[in-house]
């Protein structure tokens, strides 16, 4: 039921979406800003999605928004709002929002997290945002979303860590956090003990989904977290046994003179050098396997080369239009790589890449703002996606796509998240037992 507070509070929402536009600088206006001035602006008006396009009760982050202003439906997504409180913290530390209002935010948030239907701890894929009600996401696939929840936690981990103060609000904040944390039973999700993750569980449909979790992709940080949790911790041979395993993780082949240790044939969509990387630090960061700093940076360096190269001859594609990766497109969504290739350019590929390449990255958004200015430049940053080829132009926002946006940048800029997230008890734990090295795990290190 709607409180007086809550109705007052929905109406406060929609009377600043509606307010927004006239603020909003223009693509070639923002194109002539100095880089700071740029990545500040670009910053801002992406994490609008998550503060201003946010569900208008609870504050957790709807699955997609349209460029046009109409009614938000109860739909909300977990993996989604994770990156959406790491880009709070963001909005916080720039003095976009005051540190009270996200801290009511953030307690609106929680306030449906902590009743929310839960899984063996684990949250599904999607929720109704007033109610914390399963909302399914398939079929099959209608309640525990290991994946989802992984970039779930590791928002409120971060969060959990820059709210320190010693107040009842921040208290509390951290107690909640704690208490949604320590619950996730990520040993249930190897079925029994089998030396792999599983993604998805449902009391309707059991392991019917059988998603391993394994080969190079955007899950590392499922195995850190399930590694180093309190009470329910998994064997590091689930790692070793199940992620590191597969076709689709050792590769060590040269795709355009490039050569890539792990992953798949080109390395993938760009989501899998961005996900986990929100809050790990790949800095330093190396196991057995790989240099993960080293691997994510040729990952990118593939993804632009096949663009500059562009085998199908896409209109639009050079070295400075570039970037594939999940996202909406004119057929529906796919998730787009240089081996699965339709046209369609998405700028969060391009510009959550910017510690990777910061000058390619860059000059790429230059161009985007130059180029097709007001066109794929709106009220919540970027687009979702554009295909000159199919002379086609996104009308949606996507929160796991803007939320990176945000993060990766301020990870560049300041290393902020990854400073948070790297500075977790559990994180270390789960690091050190899967036999990882970071500058962050040395003697004396400090967040």
């Amino acid at each position: 039921m709607l409180t007086a507070e809550n109705t007052e509070s929905a109406q406060e929402h929609r009377r600043l979406a509606a307010t927004s536009a006239a603020a909003e600088p223009s693509g070639a206006a923002l194109a002539a800003l100095p880089d700071e001035a740029l990545l500040e602006q670009v910053q801002r008006q992406t994490f609008d999605f998550f503060w201003k396009g946010a569900h208008p009760v609870s504050g957790l982050a709807p699955d997609r928004r349209t460029t046009r202003d109409e009614p938000v439906d109860d739909l909300i997504t977990t993996g989604g709002t994770g990156f959406g409180v790491m880009a709070i913290i963001v909005a916080v530390e720039r003095g976009w929002v005051s540190r009270e209002a996200a801290l009511d935010r953030l307690t609106s948030m929680l306030d449906v997290l902590v009743r929310a239907p839960c899984y063996h701890g684990v949250f599904p894929h999607f929720m109704n945002g007033l109610t914390g009600a399963t909302i399914a996401f398939s079929r099959k696939d209608d309640a525990g979303d290991l994946v989802e929840t992984s970039f779930l936690v590791m928002g409120l981990l971060c969060a959990r860590q820059y709210f320190q103060r010693d107040t009842p609000a921040e208290k509390k904040l951290r107690d909640r956090i704690n208490w949604i944390s320590e619950e996730v039973e990520w040993d249930w999700y190897t079925q029994g003990g089998r030396k792999l993750l599983y993604w998805h569980w449902s009391p309707n449909n059991g392991w019917a989904m059988d998603h391993e979790i394994h080969g190079w992709n955007e899950c590392l940080i499922t195995y850190v977290l399930a590694a180093g949790s309190k009470r329910y911790p998994i064997d590091p041979l689930v790692y070793h046994r199940g992620y590191a395993t597969g076709r689709d993780f050792l590769n060590g082949k040269s795709y355009y003179g490039i050569e890539l240790p792990l992953g798949q044939p080109y390395g993938g969509p760009l989501f899998f050098s961005h996900y986990s990387f929100c809050g790990l630090d790949p800095r330093g960061l190396k196991d057995r396997y790989a240099d993960y700093w080293d691997l994510n940076c040729r990952h990118v360096q593939i993804n632009r080369a096949h663009c500059a190269a562009n085998p199908h001859r896409y209109k639009g594609y050079s070295e400075s239009c570039w970037g594939l990766t999940a996202s909406d497109d004119h057929a529906g969504y796919g998730a787009h790589a240089p081996d699965n290739d339709n046209g369609t350019i998405s700028p969060t590929a391009a510009l959550s890449s910017l510690p990777y390449a910061p000058a390619e990255v860059m000059a790429t958004l230059r161009f985007f703002l130059r180029e097709h200015g007001d066109k794929i430049w709106k009220r919540y940053g970027f687009v979702d996606a554009f295909n000159e080829q199919q002379d086609w132009t996104a009308d949606t926002f996507l929160a796991i796509d803007q939320g990176p946006i945000v993060v990766m940048m301020e990870n560049h800029r300041t290393g902020l998240l990854w400073k948070l997230f790297m500075s977790v008890p559990e994180v270390q734990t789960g690091l050190r037992r899967l036999g990882f090295s970071s500058p962050h795990l040395a003697a004396g290190a400090t967040s």
